[in-house]
C-alpha cells in the first residue's frame, strides 16, 4: 500500500452524540497515518443536536474530508449501511459515536496488512478486551469455532478490506441486538480475520462491554441477539451441532454471569 494513494472509509452512526462526536471527530483528524480520508457520519436521526454539532465541526474543518449523512431513525445496522453504500475506500473502518482511537490507530493497523497480505479483516484489543497472557501485539487467526465462543471484534476497533464489503454487504436491518456478531460471523465463513493483541481505542470513555449504556446495557436482548446468531451459523452449517450446543451453554453461563456483575454494581 502506498500511502499516498490509500482511501480510508471512516463509517461513524451517530444516535443523540452531541456530547462525544467532536471528540470522536477528533480522533480521526489527528490520525498519524498519511493518507486519504474520507469521513461518513451517518445522522440516524438524532433527537439531540448532533446534527448542528457536526454541520459546524465541517465548517471549522474545510480541509477535512467530511460527508453528513442525515436519515429517519432506524437503529445502528441501518447507520451503518448508509455509510457502507457511500463509501469508496480501499480500506473501511468503523467507530462508533462514544469511542476515539489513539492517534497510531491507523497507522498501526495498516502496517500490519502490509505485512500480513492475509489478513482481509483485523480487529484490536481494548480495555474491556484485551488477552492479559498473550504478547502485547500477537496476531491471532479467529475463525468462527473461536467467534461463538466469544466476541473479538468491537466496531471501533475493526478496519477491513473493500473486498470484504463487496462480497458480504450489509448489516442485517432486521437485527437490533449483538448485529455487530452477526456480520462478524459471516465476515468469517468467508475471509481471513485476525485479532490483534493490541489496545487502539479508548472505549466510550471507560464504560463496561455491557451493561453500562447504549443496545448492550439491555442484557436480556443481548443474551437473544447471541442466540440468534448461533442458530443463524448452525442453520448454515457453519458450526456443528456439538459446537452450537457448547456455545449456546457458554453464552447462558455468560448471560448468568453478567447479570450478576450489574446488580453487584447497583
Amino acid at each position: 500500500m502506498e500511502e499516498n494513494i490509500l482511501l480510508i472509509s471512516v463509517v461513524i452512526p451517530m444516535y443523540n452524540a452531541s456530547e462525544t462526536i467532536v471528540r470522536v471527530l477528533d480522533s480521526v483528524k489527528k490520525q498519524t497515518l498519511e493518507c486519504d480520508y474520507e469521513v461518513l457520519v451517518v445522522n440516524d436521526g438524532s433527537k439531540d443536536n448532533s446534527k448542528e454539532v457536526v454541520e459546524h465541526y465541517i465548517l471549522a474543518n474545510p480541509s477535512f474530508n467530511i460527508k453528513l449523512i442525515d436519515k429517519p431513525n432506524g437503529g445502528v445496522s441501518t447507520a451503518r449501511n448508509a455509510g457502507l453504500k457511500a463509501s469508496n475506500g480501499d480500506l473501511i473502518a468503523f467507530l462508533d459515536s462514544d469511542d476515539q482511537w489513539f492517534p497510531d490507530k491507523l497507522e498501526k493497523q495498516t502496517k500490519l496488512l502490509e505485512l500480513n497480505p492475509q489478513i482481509d479483516l483485523l480487529g484490536c484489543a481494548f480495555d474491556g478486551l484485551y488477552l492479559p497472557n498473550t504478547p502485547d501485539g500477537s496476531l491471532l487467526k479467529i475463525d468462527i469455532s473461536k467467534l461463538i465462543f466469544k466476541n473479538y471484534f468491537q466496531p471501533s476497533t475493526v478496519i477491513m478490506k473493500r473486498k470484504v464489503f463487496e462480497e458480504i454487504g450489509y448489516f442485517d436491518e432486521n437485527q437490533k441486538y449483538a448485529e455487530d456478531i452477526n456480520y462478524f460471523i459471516c465476515v468469517a465463513s468467508k475471509f481471513n480475520c485476525y485479532f490483534c493483541n493490541l489496545i487502539v481505542i479508548n472505549y466510550g470513555d471507560g464504560k463496561a462491554g455491557f451493561g453500562d449504556s447504549g443496545l448492550s446495557a439491555n442484557l436480556k436482548e443481548m443474551h437473544r441477539g447471541v442466540n440468534k446468531n448461533l442458530k443463524f451459523a448452525y442453520e448454515n452449517q457453519l458450526i456443528t451441532l456439538k459446537q452450537y450446543i457448547l456455545a449456546r451453554m457458554w453464552e447462558s453461563i455468560k448471560y448468568v454471569r453478567r447479570i450478576v456483575i450489574v446488580r453487584m454494581k447497583k
